[in-house]
Formats: C-alpha cells, structure tokens, sequence
C-alpha cells in the first residue's frame, strides 16, 4: 500500500491562528477560553467558550468575496484554515485540479432571530420551509452544510471530488481517514481534508447548556475545562477549524515538499449506545483504536503518546481511560496521554483534524502539548496526562482519539516520517 503523509497545515483556533502561533501558545500552556461576545449571553447558564479572538473576518472575505454574506460563522473560520493550509503546501494549480476535497462539519446554525417575521404567517411551516431552501426572502435562513466545500472548491478548481462529512464530534477525524484511504489504495496523489465549526451561537450553546454537558463556572473560563480532573464538571464549546493537505509519498518526494507527519492508520466504530453518552463499557472506542492499530500493523508497545478526545465531562473521560487501558493493557501506564481541549474548548467537527495536527506537529516539533487544570487525582483516571507542562518528546507515534455524539467513534495514528 501507499505511504501517505502530510504536507500543509492551517489553523483557527481559540489558542491561536495560523500553525505557529497555535502551537507556541499551544505548548505554553495558554487557554483560550473565556467570555463569549459573538452575542449576547446574559440569559444563558453558560457564557464562556473557546473563541477565535484574532480570526480576522474582513481578510477571509477579502480572499473569498464570493463568500460575502454567507451567515454561518463556520464557513468562515474554514476558509482561512484552508487557505492557509494550501499555501503552506505549495501545490501546483495542476495538483489541486486532481485533488479530492473531504470537509467535516457541524449541524446548520438555524438563525433564529428570523424566525419572528413568520410569527403571523397563515402556513408557518411553508414559510419557514421555503426561507430554508430559497433566498425568496432576500437570504436563507440556513447555510447550506455544503457551504464550505463549495466555495473551497471553486475557489482553487478542486475538480478531483468533493464530500462533506457531518458525523458530530468525529467529522474532522473520518475525513482524514477516508483521504488516507483514497490516497493508500492509489486512487489519488492529492487530498485536501480539514474541518470548521461554531457553536458558539445561540442555537448552540443553548442546545448543549439542555443536554446539561457543559461547565458553567462563568467566573472562572481559564479552568472551566479539566479534562481527567476528579472535579470536572462539563466540556467548554469552542470553534475554530483546522486543515491539511495529503499526499502519497512519492508525489511529495518527487516535489520536493516538506513533511510534517506520515499517517499510518485509521480505525472507526460505531456505539448507537445513547445519543449524547458513549457506551459506559468504552467498547466502541476500543473497535476503533484496535482497527487503527491493525491496519497500521501496530502493537500496543509500538504507540508512544495517545492525543485524548478528553472532553472534560465526567462520563467521557473516565470511559475513554478505561478503553485507552483496554487497548493498550501495560503500555498505557508508560506513555503520555493529553487533551488540548482543556485550552482550546471541544471545537465539535473542528476537533478530531485540529487534535490529529497537534500530533503531527507532536512527532514533527518534538514535544506534547499539556493537559491544563488537572490538580485533583480522579482514581478512575490514571494515566499519565502531561499535567505540569509541555514535554519534550521523543517518541515515534501519536494515536488521535475523537468519540462523537450517536457513539461515532474515529482514530488515527500518525507517525514521525522517516526516510526509508
């Protein structure tokens, strides 16, 4: 099979945009949590989240004027992760015309402040229909989910294919692994793949405040998140988005590209156990590591670092311990094992391509990010979890959980590339 690796990154993000500033502030320990003022907040249990703070919205726009007017936060922050992402690989207009383009996204942001013009409509749920499905009304209440994909594509002539993917929490993560796939077996030399998302709106924020899995320590953002912590009480919503470029090895090699990671497997399961709870016996995260490591031809003593889904909420991550143990029995005691969202917040699709980066930049640049806020053992969670700082890191792989809401669960194990 084909070595596929990968060539070109972007990132927004709550720590950071653009790939170096992410990921100085990234291993420095600095969160990017705090007050929320995309909106008002001031009757909402929670007001804090991770966001964008020097995403620079007139750029993008500048860059994408066809983009002008879209109302969907997410697009956005995708398209300047993508476009930072492209001209950081330095690929051809001919490698981009055969490129396939894999995006993961959130739900549709419904913008509920128009739903009051059709208060008095004599068939509401005509009218909100058609105001989803045509501009008949001067704009659509909804971005079309494909919002990104397309404008991404036109804009740079990606005519090799294109896909969105919306799988929950493992969105960002599945699109990697379905470009590895394509790119492994042949059927491509080139794959842009990444993911975008924003909860950071009322819709969604009051819809994860409902199912009761966020913090609401408004007083303290810096700390609401603490994955693996005995006295974590609920994730953090965040947003951002992050994007790479794939390639077979000898399409890079013979490029001359540079190389920040080689991907050596992917796995994925399903749970159906409950929609917004794993499966409490962490069996589905077990299928999708297992598959990961099988396809790679790995043993649990070949994994060196483990980038958590490490949500922060008290179900997920004493589960995810549990299956991260079952996996790798022993080795599991002797590696580190961290979550970024402690600092950056669960960016939802964003997050399993943002986490599987930071592996990559992990193997890349030498050391493994800290898992913020952990100060009180929790004797369910007893991994080693980077808790006092970054760390230098000399390892040989990283595996990249993300587990989503419907029990989607996606891994990938990146590796240091070497020349062979």
């Amino acid at each position: 099979m084909t070595r596929v690796v990968i060539t070109g990154a972007g990132v927004v993000s709550p720590v950071g945009t653009g790939v170096d500033r992410f990921w100085s502030n990234l291993t420095m320990g600095q969160s990017g949590i705090g007050p929320i003022d995309l909106f008002d907040t001031s009757s909402f249990p929670v007001k804090i989240g991770g966001q964008a703070r020097d995403f620079d919205l007139d750029q993008v726009i500048r860059a994408f004027p066809w983009a002008a007017g879209v109302r969907d936060r997410k697009v956005y922050l995708g398209l300047a992760a993508a476009r930072e992402a492209l001209t950081d690989s330095e690929l051809s207009e001919s490698d981009l015309r055969h490129a396939v383009l894999l995006v993961g996204v959130g739900l549709e942001i419904l913008c509920l402040e128009d739903l009051t013009q059709y208060a008095n409509a004599p068939d509401l749920s005509r009218a909100v229909a058609v105001s989803m499905t045509t501009e008949a009304s001067g704009r659509l209440l909804q971005t079309p989910l494909d919002t990104t994909t397309r404008l991404l594509g036109d804009r740079y002539g990606l005519l090799g294919g294109r896909y969105t993917n919306c799988s929950a929490c493992a969105a960002g993560t599945q699109v990697l692994g379905e470009a590895w796939h394509l790119l492994r077996e042949g059927r491509i030399k080139v794959a842009v793949a990444g993911a975008t998302d924003s909860m950071l709106n009322p819709l969604g924020l009051g819809g994860f405040s409902l199912l009761r899995v966020l913090s609401a320590e408004n007083d303290q953002p810096t700390r609401a998140c603490r994955p693996f912590d005995a006295t974590r009480k609920g994730t953090v919503l965040g947003e951002g988005a992050a994007f790479v470029t794939l390639e077979t090895l000898d399409h890079a090699l013979n490029r001359h590209a540079k190389i920040y990671a080689e991907i050596l497997g992917y796995g994925s399961s399903m749970d159906a156990f409950r929609i917004s709870d794993p499966d409490p016996s962490g069996s589905g995260a077990v299928r999708s590591m297992t598959r990961a490591m099988n396809i790679a031809g790995l043993r649990p003593e070949d994994i060196d670092c483990v980038n958590a889904h490490g949500t922060g909420t008290p179900k997920n991550d004493s589960v995810e311990t549990a299956a991260i143990k079952e996996t790798l029995g022993s080795r599991a005691y002797e590696i580190p094992v961290h979550s970024i969202k402690s600092m950056t917040g669960h960016m939802i699709a964003a997050s399993g391509t943002l986490e599987a980066l930071t592996a990559a930049l992990t193997l890349s640049r030498r050391r493994v990010p800290p898992t913020l806020n952990l100060t009180t053992p929790d004797p369910e969670c007893d991994l080693d979890y980077v808790s006092s700082g970054s760390r230098e890191f000399t390892g040989e792989t990283v595996l990249s959980n993300s587990f989503g809401f419907g029990g989607q669960n996606a891994t990938l194990i990146l590796g240091r590339y070497t020349k062979t």
